[in-house]
Formats: C-alpha cells, structure tokens, sequence
C-alpha cells in the first residue's frame, strides 16, 4: 500500500520532515527496540511455550493471532497475538457492538467470543507477546501509535500523521484511557504522540506502561 499522505500537505510534509530530522533518536530508537525485544523474546520463550500449549489445550484454532494492520508509511504487515477469541470469531460482525459503542472505542467485558483462558491473556496483556517478534522484525516499535486496522485509522489527514512513524506496542492511548476512548480520541493520542515524540515521550510511555500492564488497567 503507499503512503497516505496529500504531498501538498504542507503541515504533515513539516512534520514528518521534523521527525525524520531526529536521525539520533530514531536510531537509538530502533537499537532500543532489537535489544529489548530480543531479550524478553528469549526471557518470555518458556512463558510462550507454556501460553502456546496452553491455547491448543483449551480450544479449537491456531496458537496465533494474525491480522493485517497499517505500519509506517501506510505499509501494511501482519500483526501477531496470541489468540484470545474462538476461531474465526474475528470474522462474526454480529459482535462488533463490542468494540466500537456510538462511536467510542469500547473493549468490553463479558465478549462471547473469548475463551475462558483469552479472558486471562488478555487481562495480563500476555496476548500481546508475540509482538516483540513484530517489534524485533521492524514492522512495529515498543513505543508509537496504535497499529491499526485501515478502517480504525482515521481519515486520510489523520492516517497520514499516524503512519510516520512505525505503530508501537504501546503508546499514550494505552495509558491514558485504553478501555472508554472515542475514536477520535484515540488517534488523537497518536497524532500528540508523534508531535512530541523523542526519548522523554518514550521513557514517560513505559514507565507508565509497566504499572499498567501489572493492574491490568482496562485490558480485557
């Protein structure tokens, strides 16, 4: 897919040429990101494994989640999760209620389509594991907007902001009200992101993440 952007945008033409400016920071970045992610890779591979065993135990489907999401530059890549739902549940719209409620992003509990051990993984955020292989492989990042959907990304304007940088496995939507966000707001939080973005906005980002993660802050 190319890119979204109107290059006559003059403001989002500024603003990805300021990002792309901070050639300092998105390398360090980038090495935070191999460094990090293969550590946990191999700290979390006998969690994994036991997750992996686990998933096949306790219902029908693939270990994996896979589905396509909008990274840098509008390119699309696969994005994998531990599958938390029935199989080929992602497919039954008669649930869609249960992700967006007039208008507001809505994670809401009580969904039909998760499993008894989904409802766990997805109350530890342990579903999201197996993208530090994404994170690992430079399609996503620890830190950066939500790697959406192409229908949950806003309109051009919108997904042109978002896609300058790569989407990240957690970001300032995640802590500041992942459960009970607009649409809207969420990219929003995005879009504020990459306008401050550097090594105080990330640092800021995971260390608000980790208290999050442990209190299950709107995850399931």
């Amino acid at each position: 897919m190319e890119f979204f952007h109107d290059v006559n945008s003059g403001d989002v033409l500024e603003l990805r040429q300021s990002v792309e400016n901070k050639e300092f920071f998105l390398a360090f970045k980038r090495m935070f990101d191999i460094a990090v992610s293969t550590f946990l890779i191999i700290f979390f591979s006998p969690l994994m494994v036991f997750l992996a065993i686990m998933i096949k135990l306790t219902s029908k489907g693939p270990i994996l989640f896979k589905q396509i999401r909008v990274g840098h530059y509008g390119q699309e890549f696969v994005m994998y999760k531990f599958r938390s739902m029935e199989q080929n549940s992602d497919k039954d719209y008669t649930n869609i209620k249960n992700e967006i409620i007039n208008g507001t992003f809505v994670k809401q509990n009580g969904d039909p389509r998760i499993t008894k051990f989904g409802k766990y993984l997805r109350q530890t955020s342990l579903d999201e594991l197996p993208q530090f292989f994404n994170v690992l492989m430079g399609d996503m990042s620890l830190v950066g907007p939500r790697p959406s959907e192409i229908t949950l990304c806003g309109n051009e304007y919108q997904r042109s902001i978002r896609t300058i940088v790569k989407p990240g496995m957690t970001g300032l939507w995640q802590i500041k009200n992942r459960a009970h966000s607009t649409l809207g707001e969420m990219i929003n939080y995005d879009i504020e992101y990459i306008e401050n973005i550097g090594f105080w906005m990330d640092l800021y980002i995971i260390l608000r993440t980790i208290p999050a993660v442990i209190l299950a802050d709107g995850a399931y």
